[in-house]
């Protein structure tokens, strides 16, 4: 009945499943253990009216002239240049620093004297990590990146992650500049913005077509058996000879049989406030003292006009497994890449079968290169 089979509704399985079925006319089974599609960006009204995003904030932007205008195919954009400031001590400080949080610390006179050094150094529009900031042996750029370390990346970071900043891949302390710019918004990228009615109609748009059957609510496990020593997928007790992509926690899918790979998983607390606005941004990182990280008010993603208010503030923790947690942040280092790649070669073994996506691969993808990644993946399985 099916050419392939794809477990996971997220941005990775929903479009590689409509590559599938409309460019191939391959008849896709989509299979999702939660009750929804759309995976972490499903979003929905609350009981108060408000937009949320049930998995924290997703906000899209891309340079990518082509993932833009495929995912153009299922949904109109609300235009949104993304700024977020951190709250340190009584001051709300554009992020990433930039020459405008410069000011803000430093003061008009100061501040003139240091941005010249930072752009003769660096050049305007560079974006320079924290860490190597942190090596320059001018005294005064040294200065900079010990108060952005100290007072916006130290203690989020480890937050966020459990662990010292040194101990962090580089690929993630890369995520954290220093922006040599009069820009706030949080990405430079050309194309930024939310889905003007929301995630999950754009998913559901990009889900409806005849060749693709989505099945909510199932465990992928209850209805496969992944055997990689016979070289054998089954569905429903028959041996299935198409296609498998494979979007979930490698680790996992084959029974955590070498260990759990560490992640970073999230606990969303969300408060209702009858007035119209609670802290005027639409995200605020609490980067000192608070427990959680940052609190979002959607209202300021999404654009929407209402007389009341729905925030949520987010807690970071270690991701064990439990019922109800949900990994969300890979933690990659030499050994966890290791652990990953004893799994990776497990799923080798299965023919025609192909790992997608942040859990399955490991690693961190924003929106549109997920995006990217699953269109370019389905178009070479012809």
């Amino acid at each position: 009945m099916y050419d392939c089979i794809i477990i996971g509704s997220g941005i990775a399985g929903a479009a590689a499943a409509r590559v599938l079925a409309e460019e191939q006319g391959k008849k896709v089974l989509l299979l999702e253990k939660k009750h929804h599609i759309g995976g972490n960006c499903y979003d929905g009204k609350d009981e108060y009216g408000i937009l949320v995003h049930w998995y924290g904030p997703h906000i899209f932007h891309t340079g990518n002239e082509e993932v833009y205008e495929w995912l153009s195919r299922f949904t109109e954009w609300y235009a949104f240049g993304h700024e977020v400031v951190a709250r340190v001590g009584d001051k709300l400080l554009p992020v990433p620093f930039n020459l405008n949080t410069l000011k803000m610390v430093y003061g008009e006179e100061k501040a003139a004297v240091l941005e010249k050094k930072l752009v003769d150094t660096f050049g305007f529009g560079a974006r320079v990590p924290i860490l190597k900031l942190r090596e320059q042996q001018d005294q005064d750029l040294r200065a900079i990146a010990d108060f952005v370390y100290e007072n916006v990346f130290l203690r989020y970071t480890m937050k966020q992650w459990g662990q010292t900043p040194e101990e962090i891949d580089p690929a993630v302390t890369g995520r954290v500049p220093v922006v040599i710019s009069y820009d706030n918004r949080y990405f430079g990228d050309k194309y930024q913005g939310m889905p003007l009615h929301g995630f999950t109609p754009m998913f559901e748009k990009m889900l409806d077509h005849p060749n693709i059957e989505v099945r909510t609510n199932t465990n992928a496990k209850d209805v496969l058996v992944i055997s990689e020593d016979e070289g054998k997928v089954l569905l429903d007790g028959q041996e299935f000879a198409g296609t498998v992509i494979y979007t979930g926690p490698v680790d996992e899918l084959f029974d955590c049989r070498f260990g759990r790979l560490p992640y970073r998983t999230l606990r969303f607390d969300f408060e209702h406030y009858d007035r119209p606005d609670y802290q005027g941004h639409s995200v605020v990182n609490y980067t000192v003292s608070e427990d959680y990280t940052r609190i979002t008010e959607f209202k300021y993603l999404t654009g929407q006009k209402a007389d009341s208010t729905t925030i949520v503030k987010e807690y970071p923790f270690a991701y064990t497994g439990a019922e109800g947690e949900i990994p969300y942040y890979a933690i990659m280092n030499e050994e966890n890449n290791a652990l990953y790649q004893k799994y990776a070669d497990l799923a080798a073994k299965l023919p025609d079968f192909h790992l997608l996506g942040r859990l399955a691969e490991y690693k961190y993808y924003n929106i549109d290169a997920m995006a990217a990644r699953a269109i370019a993946l389905a178009r070479s399985l012809v």
